[in-house]
């Protein structure tokens, strides 16, 4: 059966984006070539943690959503967008396959008039110099004159229920105006305001810029409570004052590292042969460099309260609240815990955890004992270590059943924990 619309890549891009379509009473297929997801979702259930819930699976199936691993569904659609995962590789560069894969499934099927849309996160060009390319070449067609082509990169934010697809507005870069106002016109039943930039490149530069705007910030107050800290300053309250000013400041807050979907990027190394000469970001380096040390300094503050307290890392009692990358979110994605929780491992440490969403959690591929009850693995722990603040956590009542309490989050009321 054709569908409007085919969206390619069933994760944390895809899943939101089908989602928003059918409710929009777009007819929607999902291709993957994970078997599993699809199983998963045509039986009402979501395939990746910390995205859609059972229900709102079952609303799309209602509304006539349709997953499938079958490539030819590509073929019956007005409207293509890929989403596929770019994960950082080793050499911290954006791993382009799985687009690339995606854009030659939807090449080998593409019609004329067909508008192609990539929402995945790229470095700047992709849409020209990688993508175009290999829809050319494997359908026989041209952008810009057969089919339209443009890219919108996602500005998903999980679990936000404030800023939704719908009323978040979608920056649409097209290869020609007539791309982009194809673009605009898919886009404009989903969302309440759509953004033209003045083309690909543009566009997927917003996303670079917005999400190392992220990370230097991070990166920043996370350097100020080392200093805070350092200092005997409160840079809570700090915060709390600064935040007043109304202009010139934006508050962030430290924690433990960053972590989710948005990694940062670089343009100046491109997986990729590209017309534009490479400039690194300098200050985007750095601010990796300075989120990355982050867990590392969580264990100097560990090994240290537990000192303060007669007790050694080795054999202590260590309770990890809270592994995932979000609050109230399954999705574990570059979560800092896991690394927090290997070092204190090293360090010869007695490792549990506690997290609502988090049912089973293993580092280095073994199972991390799972508290039952918070209160009285808090009792029995030499440390708990809040690293997520989930809503569902009285941390009132923690900090009093606790021994110590380490707070990386800045949640615990003022004078209850060590804060971060």
């Amino acid at each position: 059966m054709p569908a409007d619309l085919a969206v390619i890549g069933l994760g944390h891009l895809g899943l939101p984006l089908a989602q928003a379509a059918v409710a929009a009473g777009v007819q929607t297929v999902g291709y993957d070539t994970d078997p599993r997801a699809c199983t998963e979702l045509s039986a009402g259930r979501t395939p990746v943690e910390g995205s859609l819930s059972a229900s709102d699976v079952r609303r799309m199936l209602s509304g006539g959503f349709r997953p499938t691993t079958n490539p030819a569904e590509l073929g019956r659609v007005r409207t293509a967008v890929i989403c596929a995962p770019t994960p950082l590789g080793a050499d911290r560069t954006l791993d382009l396959t799985a687009v690339g894969d995606a854009a030659r499934a939807l090449a080998a099927r593409l019609r004329p008039h067909t508008t192609v849309l990539l929402e995945s996160a790229v470095p700047p060009g992709t849409t020209e110099n990688y993508l175009l390319p290999l829809l050319e070449e494997g359908s026989g067609l041209r952008a810009g004159r057969d089919f339209h082509l443009a890219c919108s990169p996602s500005r998903l934010d999980p679990g936000n229920r404030t800023h939704v697809y719908a009323n978040t507005p979608k920056v649409i870069g097209g290869l020609t105006p007539a791309c982009t106002e194809s673009a605009a016109a898919f886009y404009g039943r989903l969302t309440d305001k759509v953004v033209r930039a003045r083309g690909p490149r543009e566009a997927e530069m917003t996303k670079v810029l917005e999400t190392n705007f992220r990370h230097v910030n991070i990166a920043l107050v996370n350097e100020m409570a080392v200093l805070c800290h350092d200092l005997g300053v409160d840079l809570w309250d700090v915060i709390r004052c600064a935040e007043t000013k109304p202009f010139g400041f934006q508050p962030f807050r430290p924690g433990p590292g960053v972590g989710g979907h948005g990694t940062p990027v670089d343009p100046g190394y491109l997986p990729y042969r590209s017309r534009t000469p490479g400039h690194p970001l300098r200050m985007v380096s750095l601010a990796q460099e300075i989120n990355d040390r982050m867990p590392q300094y969580v264990i100097q503050r560990c090994a240290t309260l537990l000192n303060e307290h007669g007790k050694s890392v080795r054999g202590a009692r260590v309770l990890l609240l809270g592994v995932t990358y979000k609050p109230d979110l399954a999705d574990q994605e570059s979560s800092p815990a896991r690394e927090i929780a290997s070092r204190l491992m090293d360090m010869g440490a007695q490792i549990g955890y506690h997290d609502p969403h988090v049912l089973d959690w293993r580092v280095r591929e073994l199972p991390v004992p799972r508290a039952d009850s918070l209160y009285e693995a808090a009792s029995s722990a030499d440390l708990t270590v809040l690293l997520q603040h989930h809503r569902t956590y009285d941390l009132q009542g923690l900090a009093v059943k606790a021994q110590l309490l380490l707070d990386t989050r800045g949640a615990t009321p003022a004078g209850a924990a060590h804060r971060l």
